[in-house]
């Protein structure tokens, strides 16, 4: 039965993820879904690492560049060309990590800024490969019946939700825990034998995958891959969702793409209160649930169940006293 208990949420999860283009648009269940991802990567730095990162545009846009490329030049599956965005992401967040881990708080978050900056740079100048301030548009979802959006959806969901599964094993595993030492006390982590240097390395290469696979999918789906997958206000929404769900709560970022996108499509008849009413909310959630929604949500349900399963605790003794008597 605790077994049971134990993979119902998931199984539960899986089946929502199976009829979600069934309750909305296939194109913005895609987005929520890919945005999870991305501010997953983004809370894979900030809440288990302790380091906040103000560039994983970076990785999102160049992940989205590298798979609209790929299957543009070669035609290769979208699958391959998602994995390519992923590689090229991971690779370029190892000279990156390597200069950035060298500072913390402020400092970290500026250089990742500053970084992204340079990518957004060289994308917006190499005309040639990027498109420019066109970018690339027509990009191509190669593979057999993937004619609707929700065909794509389904065929995308596999690499989605290996994903998921990736930023949960790393983060509930011992290398997870190691990190988790050093965002509380490094010095500490330091004196008990492990080089964190590489530790946050590793992590700062994951996250960027992870984020390049994201926007890989992205590109793919939406058929164009622009200049504003690699802006720095792409970045602080992800920051900005991953706050809203909770930080370190991993989960609750796809709590948080799921209202800042449902929240951008109800008002995309009136754009320009979309960034008031996006700031009202979070200054509503930050003030009132200030661990972020999953978090709280997730105590408030503990809170409830605790009452039941002491009452069913005390029951159970009491059944065994009675029949010992």
């Amino acid at each position: 039965m605790t077994r049971l208990l134990g993979v119902l949420p998931y199984a539960a999860a899986i089946a929502v993820a199976l009829v979600l283009p069934r309750a909305m648009y296939p194109v913005l269940a895609l987005d929520i879904l890919l945005w999870g991802l991305f501010a997953m990567s983004v809370d894979l730095l900030l809440g288990y690492v302790g380091l906040l990162s103000f560039g994983h545009a970076a990785f999102w846009g160049l992940g989205a560049y590298a798979a609209a490329i790929a299957a543009k030049s070669t035609g290769v599956p979208f699958a391959i060309a998602a994995l390519v965005g992923a590689a090229a992401s991971g690779l370029l967040a190892v000279p990156f990590g390597y200069l950035a881990i060298r500072r913390r708080g402020i400092y970290f978050a500026m250089v990742t800024l500053a970084f992204a900056q340079l990518v957004f740079y060289v994308a917006n100048e190499w005309r040639d490969v990027t498109g420019g301030e066109n970018g690339l548009h027509g990009v191509p979802r190669t593979f057999p019946a993937l004619g609707r959006s929700a065909d794509f959806y389904y065929a995308a969901l596999p690499l989605i939700l290996l994903g998921y599964a990736l930023a949960y094993r790393i983060v509930h595993s011992p290398f997870g825990h190691v990190l988790v030492a050093i965002r509380d006390n490094e010095p500490r982590a330091q004196a008990l034998g492990y080089a964190t240097w590489r530790y946050k390395l590793l992590a700062f290469v994951l996250s960027g995958g992870l984020a390049g696979l994201a926007g890989g999918l992205f590109a793919l789906g939406n058929g164009f891959a622009s200049l504003d997958l690699l802006h720095w206000t792409t970045s602080g929404q992800a920051v900005l969702i991953t706050i809203l769900g909770g930080i370190g709560t991993l989960w609750g970022s796809l709590l948080g793409a799921v209202i800042v996108l449902e929240l951008r499509d109800a008002l995309t008849s009136a754009p320009e209160a979309s960034g008031v009413v996006t700031g009202a909310v979070f200054v509503v959630i930050v003030l009132a649930f200030r661990r972020g929604l999953w978090a709280t949500g997730r105590g408030a349900l503990r809170r409830f169940a605790a009452p039941l399963v002491s009452a069913r605790i005390d029951i159970s003794e009491g059944e065994v006293r009675h029949g010992r008597s």
